[in-house]
Order: structure tokens, then sequence, then C-alpha cells
């Protein structure tokens, strides 16, 4: 009996590569960059199932390809703003994320670009290899203190909560939150307030982004935004870079309208070498590693799998977004 079809997208951990060629008759795109969108559509013919990255876009044209017999898509990510739900949930196909198994990796790395942006690491690293360290300068690279200050969170989700815990648990930091609806835990436990956009972007000492990307926020951080902010106030995007209005970003770090930026993700991303957003003194870039832990990076092949199994069968998935 033939094994059903399956494309991989990228390489993607060993735990969950071996699975699935021990399960299925698997075709794993070996290249470093993702598939072109013309080879992506001749690979997915005839599939049952099709293991996604962010890179893919997952459409009507996608599953037209993929013919009648495409019955999941599993997305090696939390986020799926690159796949059409509703033409899938149109077809019957199912779609999976790999939510949960990031959240700590994520928070602990928006606290590093924190702490770095804060503390001038990477302006001091280039420094010292650009070979100006003489000796200990008393007003050489004076950052921002971190206890105490108001951090203010756009996103109550998982993560978001969880980077409010170390804020609050780790620097008394007092927290502000915007989110679709109350999060009385979060309020209960880490003393944080709902506000709204506005209030928050005022307010805050340090701004960190860990909401969706939809129609409502796409493009938020705009130099509207950036001008209600305080002068001497962090930004961090670890969410998506279509959040943020990246000229106007790099027109706020210039401007000394804000005082620093951490950022894994860009737009584009990734963006070009001579980009602006790379040269900046006062903004610390990271090549959109949130998850890229080795326990994370193995739970998440883990789970993109389960979802792959259990759609190929007509069963319900571990981690549904249909």
């Amino acid at each position: 009996m033939s094994r059903p079809k399956v494309f991989v997208t990228r390489k993607f951990p060993a735990v969950g590569l071996e699975r699935i060629s021990s399960s299925f008759d698997a075709d794993i795109w070996e290249g470093e960059l993702p598939p072109s969108r013309e080879e992506l559509l001749k690979r997915i013919q005839g599939c049952s199932g099709v293991l996604t990255m962010l890179s893919e876009k997952v459409d009507d044209e996608f599953f037209d390809a993929a013919g009648d017999q495409l019955k999941v898509v599993s997305q090696y990510a939390v986020g799926y703003n690159n796949i059409d739900v509703e033409s899938a949930k149109r077809r019957g196909i199912a779609v999976g994320n790999t939510p949960g198994a990031l959240t700590n990796a994520t928070a602990d790395l928006a606290f590093a670009l924190l702490i770095a942006a804060a503390r001038r690491i990477t302006e001091a690293h280039d420094y010292i290899h650009d070979g100006k360290w003489k000796a200990w300068e008393p007003l050489g690279h004076i950052g921002w203190d971190l206890e105490g200050q108001t951090v203010g969170i756009v996103g109550m989700g998982r993560i978001g909560q969880t980077f409010a815990k170390r804020c609050h648990g780790g620097w008394g930091m007092n927290v502000l939150y915007t989110a679709r609806s109350p999060k009385p835990d979060a309020e209960q436990e880490l003393a944080a307030k709902r506000v709204s956009f506005e209030e928050l972007l005022e307010q805050s000492d340090f701004v960190s982004v860990h909401c969706d990307l939809n129609e409502e926020t796409k493009g938020m951080f705009d130099a509207a935004a950036f001008k209600r902010m305080k002068s001497d106030a962090i930004f961090i995007n670890t969410a998506r870079g279509s959040i943020h209005v990246q000229p106007d970003l790099i027109d706020a770090l210039k401007s000394g309208q804000i005082g620093a930026a951490g950022l894994d993700v860009t737009d584009p991303e990734p963006p070009s070498v001579d980009d602006e957003i790379l040269h900046l003194p006062n903004c610390v870039v990271a090549p959109h590693i949130g998850s890229a832990t080795r326990s994370t990076r193995d739970a998440m092949a883990n789970i993109a799998v389960d979802n792959l199994e259990a759609g190929i069968a007509g069963k319900p998935l571990r981690c549904s977004v249909t």
C-alpha cells in the first residue's frame, strides 16, 4: 500500500524530518532559500499534506495546484497570516500551527533585545572592534536603567504575558497593556493595567509588540505613534515587521524622537545589507530568531508533524486554526 505524499517546504529539526520520512512519501526541499512560487506549486501536486513555513503564500492558487486530495496544511510557526484560512475552510482542508511551544523563547529574546538596546551593547561591541576603545570612559555608552520603569505591552497573549512576568517579577516594572479584552490574571498577578493605545505610548518607557499581524495592527507603529512616545523610549518588536512602518521608525531613531529600538522582525524581511535600519547605532536587529532554541524548535517540529499526521488521517489536529 502506497504511503500518502507530503511536501515539506524547508528542512527543519531532525526529530520532525525523521518522523515524516518514516510515515510518508516525503519530498523535502533541500534548498537554503524557500522554493520559488513555480517550484512550490509543482511540488505540492498530488500531496495529501504540506508542511509550510511563513515564507509560503497559501491561497486559492496553492489549493488548486495541490488538488482535491490535499487534506492538511501544517504550518511550522505560530503565525499564519500567509494562509488563506477561509479558503481552506471552504475546501475542507485542515490548517494547523505551533502555538505555545515558543512562548518562553520569544519572551526571552524580547527581553534580550530590550537589555541590549537599553545598555547599548551592540554599539559598544562595534566601538571595540573599530579600535576606538582606549580607556575606561566616565561618559561613554551611558544607557537606560530598567529597574522600576514602565513597560507597555501591545498584545497581552501568551508571549506578551510571559514577557510581562520577566519585566515585573525581575525588574519591578510597572506594566501597561493593550488587548482586545481584559486580562484578569495579568492584572492580578502583575498589577498590569489595561489602557488605550495612545495612553500606553505616552506613559511607557519601553514599548514591546506581541500582537498578531492583521488589518488592524498593520502599520500601527507609524510616525504618529512614534511621535506620541517619550523621547528616550525604547521600541521592541518580536512579532511581525509590518506592524511598524520601517521608514517612520528609522526617522524616529535618527531624529531622537525615540531613544532606541530592538527588532527581531523587519519590513521587508530580510532587509538589504544597505538598509539604513541595519546601520543605526541605536537599533539592535536580530534575524527573526525568537523561537531559536533547541528545545523550542524541536517542540515546534513535533507539533507540526502531529498536525500533519492527524490531518491526513482525518482526525482533529493537535493545534488547529480552522
